[in-house]
């Protein structure tokens, strides 16, 4: 990779947005390059558009294909009817797109193109911009929804039923900060899970090529094992790629269903 000098790896050139050809394209002043970012962007929207339209046959006995499509859109469906309720069916399309963008994007992350020479995967959920935007539009979505369902009456979810009166100031400002970092704590989640492992696999990927630079004794003794737990962290990595995305997703529902649900 272009961040390794001799056996020296760098596990943060990962996460390094570049421009894609080496080249910057400078309009106004603003760099609007095509980043390896915006590429891997665009791979995900585009492998999720080609899932859903293979799925979307609306055939009497659904093949395999339609049959994984119609069992994440039942599993996002039937999670915001358990939180929300039936009111809850609205916000299945945003919701649904939320849940397996995060996904597609977490296990593109994870595939194996580092074999090709010059390219390597990029984890775009390993980015706080991203997953700060993605939870910025959900904290949108739920003040659009509470204000428009219940307007300034929306300001009695920050004091809960039964508050003293003399309590009442400093109740409403804990809730009050506690409901605004929520969005905060939403994108930081992520960004964290996703970050923390693949700065782990790239670690342990330097163990296992250091381990084999230096002979066949050390590679018998630090690369073999090494790359065992390479295997099992990256396992493991799928699993946690699959629920950061449900837990993005299942809070934004219970964000939602306070808006919606508001006593």
């Amino acid at each position: 990779m272009a961040a390794e000098s001799g056996s020296k790896i760098d596990p943060m050139h990962q996460f390094l947005i570049e421009p894609l050809f080496g080249r910057h394209w400078i309009v106004a002043g603003y760099d609007i390059s095509f980043t390896n970012s915006a590429l891997w962007m665009v791979i995900t929207l585009v492998s999720l558009w080609l899932f859903m339209l293979g799925g979307m046959k609306r055939e009497l006995v659904p093949g395999r294909w339609q049959a994984a499509v119609e069992g994440f859109t039942g599993f996002v469906s039937n999670m915001l009817t358990s939180n929300i309720g039936p009111a809850g069916k609205r916000f299945v399309p945003y919701v649904f797109s939320l849940f397996m963008f995060i996904l597609f994007a977490n296990v593109w992350g994870l595939t194996p193109v580092g074999v090709v020479p010059g390219w390597h995967p990029f984890t775009i959920t390993s980015h706080l911009t991203v997953t700060g935007v993605l939870a910025i539009i959900s904290f949108a979505i739920v003040l659009i929804v509470g204000f428009g369902k219940h307007g300034f009456h929306f300001f009695s979810l920050f004091v809960p039923h039964g508050t003293p009166k003399l309590m009442i100031p400093l109740i409403f400002v804990v809730e009050l900060m506690s409901f605004l970092v929520r969005p905060f704590s939403l994108g930081l989640r992520l960004f964290v899970a996703m970050t923390a492992g693949h700065i782990l696999l790239k670690v342990l990927a330097a163990f296992v090529i250091n381990g084999l630079n230096l002979g066949i004794g050390y590679g018998l003794l630090v690369s073999l094992p090494s790359f065992l737990l390479m295997i099992g962290i990256t396992l493991l990595e799928l699993l946690v790629a699959a629920i950061q995305a449900y837990v993005f997703a299942l809070l934004t529902s219970v964000y939602l269903n306070d808006a919606v649900n508001l006593h």
